[in-house]
């Protein structure tokens, strides 16, 4: 009780340091700093989060857009306008439909937030009820947050092992959490592949690089080669092909029509406002003047004519959609790219390829993507030579070792700068000294500020040199960035600028005294979870609440609408939805797990707020990813999530590290403390052994379809239409049927549904709890596996499992429908707003030229202007002037666009909903003569 009186006192008085009998004194003043960033953090965050649920019914653009600017069936149920009704809006809503709703990526990204959550829970209670008190009760006099650490226990005190004991429970149970959150994700993503993605053409598509001329050139070889060696051969083969002068062409028309359309939407809304002053005062109507160009060219003291605009850019884009049309009828006049796209008629054919040694030359064809979306294609990136390829990556790695170096330096500068025992030294912060409160609030705010916005620069640099490496995907260059981003904040963030204090005072105390190391490392190192507390306090408060107010985009709401010309187009971009930064966030996260389980057992108050942050941020993400983000063209089927375990392995290793080096410094003369020191290292090989297993079990199956997966489905397709069974050795449903079911000859509905529940739950707790205890609670309490009643999330519903099972039998052998018949063109055409790239109807004759070549191979020799019609019968004439003009290769889209009654341009978010394509040139030619022209693509360059 004395120590906690005592400690009770420190806080009191400000975290005054007194001297203790071993020197050992809070000379951070730790409790005025860390009570001023925590009122302060706190304070802005409650502020932040008022505006927030106040503004959060008024702008539905910023907070909801996924519930009216995504597909359909891609929508979440609408929240009602209460001030905390986005709660429980984002809790309710079941695993396998966020799934569904937003891709495995996010639900694997949220779940591991979750499990970190669940994780520092867990150990903040063992901590807070066995090494609290052991540290309170320490001898060493320390005072302040000290008083909480380590470095408060005696050396020689038996005590220590409860520090030893609770460390290795926490190892065994957060490498338990890992495991089984990597069993999970393993039965998750091998249905993720067999599912829906299944039925996709991208699933069974490859793209090629670095593939040698004398097959390049030769598409009947090249297609032997494939066809002969890979299981149901292929489908379909294009070897892409590119023209400089191509791309110019598409990029000038996409201009040129981008300029007509903002000049055809002002002149509407001229027409419409003169039509309505002339029949406010009754005169007749007089067309307001049609806008014109200066044509010439572009030479300084050379004349240039005055043109109509409209005709200008009319002729202008039709000698580019001639050009267009001209190329795309004889592409073998373009240059062939060393890559080429395959479709194989058997998604496990392309993840075969994807692993064979395609062959025995360097660097030929050693480079084979799956799962291929043209948007997340760098084109560019495929002309690289691969011995250029090789050569820019060395580069790449050693401009990002000085920047490592650089960024050191910088930081240790910066942080020097703004620490404020230097900053009273100068004249201007004199009146600073003695003046605790507003000190202590400039190192709990100031430090950790200037940090967060150094490193907020980094990734874009990062980005570049990965982009310049030569990566052929965007998605690649994000997952790579996940690694680098996360050493850059390891070094800089939490060794230079956090724990280099410590470092420092050891170096500069040790000065000609080297026996005085051990003693000042389990003094000195202790003290720095006061800038570990900081700087979690300031993301897990400022950081969760700058993450839901998505204040950039608020201020956009207002700034677009100036910046940019009033058309429905740039009117349905401002509605597009926000997209996550994958390659910067989940670095961050990680961060903080190294941060919070390294000084776990060092100074235990800092689990108690790595579990806040965890906490909020889980929260959060929950709403955002189901009403705010929308990240379509992020589909890699969770693999972010098996990096982000193995930065939370060096976090691991880190913290094993700290506990061995404090207990050779604690070690004195005595069995008991060389005990500690080999128990110790016992933990680092146990999570050797641990990590060696992860690698051998899991890894292995991450990146590509297992055989006896694809086996499986297609023997028993219904193994691809429910949720799976996540517990090891049970994958399929004949193994999860109870003997009574299985003698049954008819399919029990209600049994399927009991079973799907269990499936769902097993996924939920199986990684947290013992499936012996989950199985007893199902046990005594049935009612958790009864099906919902008119639940407001229904993944399954009985008609569509009754319409799926319909001839089939779950225990006969089941002749799988072909797969080509089933293949549907994915993310295949824009649509009227651009918000969102769309499923087209699937087809069994895809081309792969028509959908996943290059941007201009997949232009139209057609562009389509999106404009209001207005209330001026001059300006529909001027519409069927501009469609005679353009000889079938300009359509002026009218419908889902207006003027309303104050001139002001409106438009239809999910225009169109029907569409239909107008293909040949004689339907273009033809559509002149009507308005009722629904397109599919209505982007420019399609």
């Amino acid at each position: 009780m004395d120590a906690i009186a005592n400690f009770a006192h420190s806080l009191a008085s400000g975290g005054a340091a007194d001297k203790s009998r071993d020197g050992n004194k809070d000379t951070s003043n730790s409790v005025t700093t860390f009570i001023s960033s925590l009122v302060f953090n706190v304070a802005s965050a409650l502020l932040i989060f008022v505006v927030f649920c106040i503004l959060r019914p008024r702008f539905r653009r910023v907070y909801a857009p996924r519930t009216y600017a995504v597909e359909e069936k891609r929508r979440p149920l609408p929240i009602g306008n209460g001030i905390f009704s986005w709660i429980p809006a984002a809790l309710r809503v079941p695993d396998v439909d966020i799934i569904k709703q937003s891709g495995l990526d996010t639900y694997m990204f949220m779940r591991s937030i979750r499990s970190m959550f669940i994780m520092f829970s867990v150990i903040s209670v063992m901590s807070a009820s066995a090494m609290l008190p052991v540290n309170l009760q320490g001898t060493m006099g320390a005072t302040g947050l000290n008083a909480l650490s380590i470095g408060n226990v005696d050396p020689k005190s038996n005590l220590l092992w409860v520090h030893v004991g609770v460390f290795a429970l926490s190892i065994v149970w957060v490498l338990w959490s890992i495991v089984g959150e990597l069993r999970i994700y393993t039965h998750l993503r091998m249905w993720w592949l067999t599912s829906g993605h299944a039925s996709t053409a991208s699933a069974s598509t490859v793209l090629i690089s670095d593939i040698p001329s004398c097959l390049i050139n030769d598409d009947k070889r090249l297609h032997a080669i494939f066809d002969s060696m890979f299981p149901g051969g292929v489908r379909q083969l294009f070897v892409n092909r590119s023209s400089r002068k191509l791309i110019d062409i598409v990029d000038t028309r996409n201009s040129l029509a981008s300029k007509l359309e903002k000049l055809l939407t002002a002149y509407a809304v001229k027409c419409s406002k003169a039509w309505e002053r002339a029949e406010r005062i009754g005169s007749p109507y007089t067309p307001p003047p049609r806008p014109i160009v200066l044509k010439g060219l572009g030479i300084p003291f050379l004349s240039s004519c005055r043109v109509d605009a409209f005709e200008y850019y009319i002729s202008e884009i039709l000698i580019c959609n001639r050009y267009i049309s001209e190329t795309a009828e004889d592409m073998d006049l373009l240059k062939r790219q060393p890559s080429a796209l395959i479709m194989f008629n058997k998604q496990i054919a392309a993840h075969m390829a994807a692993q064979t040694v395609l062959d025995y030359q360097p660097f030929s064809m050693a480079q084979v993507s799956t799962n291929v979306n043209p948007q997340d294609i760098i084109w560019s990136n495929l002309q690289i030579n691969p011995w250029s390829r090789r050569i820019r990556g060395y580069i790449s790695f050693a401009i990002t070792i000085a920047l490592i170096v650089l960024w050191t330096v910088l930081t240790a500068i910066l942080s020097s700068l703004v620490q404020i025992n230097s900053l009273v030294e100068l004249k201007a912060f004199h009146w600073l000294k003695g003046n605790s409160i507003v000190m202590g609030m400039f190192s709990g705010i100031v430090p950790s500020l200037v940090l967060a916005v150094l490193m907020s620069l980094l990734p874009i640099v990062l980005r570049l040199l990965l982009r310049l490496e030569g990566i052929t995907r965007k998605s690649e260059i994000n997952l790579r960035l996940l690694h680098r981003y996360y050493f850059f904040q390891i070094w800089n963030i939490y060794l230079v600028s956090i724990f280099s204090s410590s470092v420092f005072q050891i170096a500069v105390k040790s000065i000609g005294e080297p026996g005085k190391i051990v003693e000042l490392i389990q003094t000195q190192v202790p003290q720095s979870a006061t800038n570990i507390l900081t700087y979690v306090l300031l993301l897990a408060f400022l950081g969760a609440a700058k993450e839901v107010l998505q204040g950039m985009r608020l201020a956009l709401c207002y700034i677009l609408p100036l910046l940019l010309p009033n058309t429905p187009r740039n009117i349905c971009l401002a509605e597009t939805p926000a997209e996550f930064d994958w390659g910067t966030n989940i670095p961050t996260h990680s961060l903080i797990f190294v941060m919070g389980f390294s000084y776990s057992f060092i100074s235990p108050i800092v689990n108690w707020f790595v579990a806040v942050y965890f906490g909020l941020f889980y929260l959060i993400y929950r709403y955002q990813f189901l009403y705010v983000y929308n990240d379509a063209n992020w589909s890699t089927g969770g693999l972010s999530f098996p990096k982000s375990v193995k930065q939370m392995l060096v976090g691991i290793y880190i913290s094993e590290v700290y506990m061995l080096l404090l207990m050779v410094a604690k070690l004195h003369n005595g069995t008991s403390a060389i005990m500690r020191i080999v128990a110790s290292a016992v933990i680092i090989l146990f999570t050797i052994g641990a990590h060696l297993y992860i690698n051998d079990v899991y890894m292995p199956a991450i990146n590509y379809l297992p055989i006896k997966k694809a086996a499986d489905v297609e023997r028993n397709p219904m193994l691809a239409q429910e949720f799976p069974n996540v517990l090891d050795g049970s994958g399929d449903i004949e193994a999860n049927m109870d003997s009574q079911q299985s003698e049954k000859s008819t399919f029990d509905l209600f049994y399927w549904e009991q079973r799907r529940k269990r499936n769902r739950i097993y996924a939920m707790y199986s990684s947290l709890v013992p499936t012996f205890a989950i199985n007893f609670a199902l046990h005594v309490f049935p009612s958790l596996l009864y099906p919902d009643k008119g639940a407001a999330y229904s993944s399954a519903t009985n008609s569509d499992f009754q319409r799926t099972s319909m001839g089939y039998n779950v225990r006969t052998n089941i002749k799988p429908k072909p797969l080509e018949g089933a293949l549907e063109k994915q993310d295949s055409g824009w649509s009227a707003s651009m918000l969102e790239w769309r499923t087209m109807k699937s087809s069994k004759n895809l081309d792969l030229a028509c959908e996943f070549a290059c941007p201009e191979l997949r232009a139209r020799p057609v562009c389509n202007l999106w404009v209001p019609l207005g209330n001026s019968q001059l300006f529909t004439e001027l519409v069927k002037e501009i469609e005679y003009q353009g000889q079938g290769t300009i359509l002026v889209i009218t419908q889902g666009a207006d003027i309303n009654s104050q001139h002001k341009v409106t438009a239809d978010i999910g225009f169109p909903l029907e569409s239909v394509e107008v293909g040949s040139k004689q339907d273009l030619v033809a559509a002149q003569y009507y308005r009722d022209v629904h397109l599919a693509r209505v982007g420019y360059g399609d």
